[in-house]
C-alpha cells in the first residue's frame, strides 16, 4: 500500500489506496492482456518517467497485484504479470473504459494504441450471449497482436499455441470506430475479418458488433 491512504473503512477507498495513483491503472491496463517486459511497459506508456514506472511496479508488487517472472531460455528475461489477485481488477478496467469512451473524440489513425482498442472491445462483451460459446480471437492491429478468448460466458486468456477462430486485421483506429458504433461496412478496407461464417457470427454476437 502506498504511504498515502484515505484511511476509510470503504471498499472504494481501499481500492484507491492501491490503484488510485496516477499511471497505476494504465500500468494494469498494459498487463491486462499478458506479461510485459519493463521496456514494453515503458513504450506503452508514453510520458511516464522510468523512475515513476519502477515505483508504480514496486507498489503493485508489494500489494500482491503484480509479480515478476523469469522466462526460460532462449528468452531468459524478466517480465511483469498480473497475479491471481491482480486479475480481479480486470472488470474494473472494463467498466472504466466503458465509462470513459463517450468522452473520447473521433479515433484518429496513429493515435489509438492496439491495447486500447482491444480493451474497448472487451467492454462490449455480453456474457448472456456468450453462454456455451468457445472462441479465440486474434486482433492484429497496427502490427501488434492481442488475443481475446471466450469460454462459456466468460472472457478468458487463451493458452499458448491456441489457434484463433477469428482474426481481425487492420488499424487500431478502425477497430475503435467499429467498437464505438460504426458498421463493419463503414471500416471496409481498414479492417479485415476472417474465420468461418459461424465463428464470425458468434464473435459479432458476443461482442455486440452486428450492425
Amino acid at each position: 500500500m502506498p504511504g498515502k491512504t484515505y484511511d476509510q473503512y470503504c471498499g472504494i477507498a481501499a481500492a484507491l489506496d492501491r490503484v488510485g495513483d496516477r499511471w497505476t491503472l494504465l500500468v494494469l491496463r498494459e498487463l491486462a492482456f499478458g506479461q510485459q517486459r519493463f521496456t514494453d511497459l515503458k513504450a506503452g506508456l508514453p510520458g511516464i518517467a522510468t523512475n515513476l514506472l519502477t515505483e508504480r511496479l514496486r507498489a503493485l508488487e508489494a500489494d500482491g497485484l503484480v509479480e515478476q517472472r523469469e522466462l526460460p531460455p532462449p528468452a531468459a528475461r524478466t517480465v511483469y504479470a498480473l497475479t491471481h489477485d491482480g486479475h480481479r481488477v480486470l472488470p474494473v478496467l472494463r467498466a472504466l473504459s466503458a465509462f470513459g469512451q463517450p468522452f473520447l473524440g473521433e479515433p484518429q489513425e496513429g493515435r489509438v494504441r492496439h491495447q486500447v482498442a482491444a480493451s474497448a472491445l472487451t467492454t462490449r462483451f455480453d456474457a448472456a450471449s456468450a453462454r456455451d460459446a468457445c472462441l479465440t480471437v486474434l486482433l492484429e492491429l497496427d502490427g501488434h497482436d492481442v488475443v481475446v478468448g471466450v469460454d462459456d460466458g466468460q472472457l478468458v486468456r487463451p493458452g499458448p499455441g491456441m489457434r484463433e477462430d477469428v482474426r481481425v486485421s487492420g488499424s487500431a483506429a478502425a477497430m475503435m470506430r467499429w467498437v464505438r458504433g460504426s458498421s463493419l461496412a463503414d471500416v471496409e478496407g481498414e479492417l479485415e475479418v476472417s474465420g468461418t461464417r459461424a465463428a464470425v457470427r458468434t464473435f459479432e454476437k458476443v461482442f455486440d458488433l452486428s450492425r
